[in-house]
């Protein structure tokens, strides 16, 4: 079916916002998702989430309200250990991608690189060295970038 030229004007305008302009809803699982993106990531959208949601909106929802909006902002557990504990998992996990996103959320937050390192030798003993090593090489490439990066992009 032919789209007419008002209504391509319109697709052409929602395909030119922001991609987290998108994501402003009034669903509270997703409001408590962006408040948590935001908290971790120094106010900052969080670029791999926003480049999901161009390609798999319905994802990033997901993420965004559940795992973000439902799980991350409940109350039992403080930042820096909800931090260390995903750190740790994606760590045994052998998932070196997530590992450094948390990692750097976790120094945003506070946690010191000396914490991390210390993750990174229990992972020898939960998952092996194969895992631990490679959580190593990801946190030295974190480091190295925050490092690198002007002081206001740390």
């Amino acid at each position: 079916m032919p789209v007419s030229r008002p209504h391509r004007a319109v697709l052409l305008l929602l395909a030119a916002l922001p991609a987290h302009a998108h994501a402003q809803s009034t669903d509270p699982r997703l409001q408590r998702g962006e408040a948590v993106i935001r908290s971790l990531n120094k106010g900052a959208p969080q670029p791999v989430l926003e480049g999901m949601r161009r390609d798999f909106p319905a994802l990033a929802d997901a993420t965004q309200g559940y795992a973000l909006g439902e799980i991350w902002s409940r109350p039992g557990l403080d930042g820096r250990t909800r931090q260390l504990a995903a750190v740790a998992a994606f760590a045994a996990m052998g998932e070196p991608a997530f590992l450094k996103v948390h990692a750097g959320y976790a120094l945003n937050i506070g946690v010191s690189e000396a914490e991390l390192k210390e993750i990174v030798y229990l992972t020898t003993v939960t998952a092996g060295f194969p895992r631990a090593i490679a959580a190593s090489q990801a946190l030295s490439e974190l480091f190295a970038e925050r490092r690198d990066a002007p002081p206001g992009r740390r």
